[in-house]
């Protein structure tokens, strides 16, 4: 999965922000969430935005599979992740 085209990502001191282009609409990502869409803009899949929270967290795996799961559900029902 990556952001699908129109869609721009902006770090931010607390994370990143999300442009929906089209619509006009924005996303605000915590810095958790933030690692995990960087992961996906740059063409990773899930297992390895899950590493990436792994590394840089004290996160068990269990509940970075869910965080990134759940974001990106949220991601693709938003229609903000293209596959």
């Amino acid at each position: 999965m990556k952001l699908r085209q129109g869609v721009a990502i902006t770090t931010t001191e607390y994370g990143a922000v999300l442009l929906d282009e089209r619509s006009g609409t924005y996303w605000q990502l915590n810095e958790c969430g933030a690692v995990v869409v960087h992961a996906l803009a740059q063409g990773r899949d899930g297992e390895a935005a899950v590493e990436r929270l792994l590394e840089e967290y004290d996160v068990g795996r269990a509940e970075a599979e869910a965080d990134v799961a759940e974001l990106t559900r949220r991601l693709v029902e938003a229609e903000l992740l293209a596959p």
